[in-house]
């Protein structure tokens, strides 16, 4: 029973008489391919390069938040790090990508 099915499912179309086009053989993978792209990697790469953008733009004395949850103002700039400073007169040193918002661009809740 098993080497009948392997036989009809590795015929394919071929058992009408006719060969299949290829092209209509590999188009569901092609769509597959296209909704992946437009749905999850291209939004993926949008916002990877929004996020970038965004942590080049920071500069002395933004006020920041880290994805850690730290409050903070920036104090020096350097090439990849940021020094920043907290209400305590606490000092950090923070890769760029450690920063999630600018509190600027947090609004706060309306009573």
């Amino acid at each position: 029973m098993t080497n009948f099915l392997t036989v009809i499912l590795m015929s394919g179309g071929a058992a009408n008489g006719k060969q299949s086009n290829p092209l209509m053989t590999f188009l569901p993978l092609i769509l597959i391919v296209v909704v992946f792209w437009f749905f999850m990697i291209r939004p993926q790469m949008k916002k990877t390069k929004e996020a970038k953008k965004f942590r080049e733009a920071l500069k002395k004395g933004d006020k920041i938040v880290t994805i850690g949850g730290i409050h903070g103002k920036i104090i020096e700039v350097q090439e990849t790090t940021f020094t920043i400073e907290t209400e305590g007169q606490g000092r950090f040193r923070l890769e760029k990508s450690a920063v999630a918002t600018s509190t600027a661009e947090v609004q706060p809740l309306e009573k």
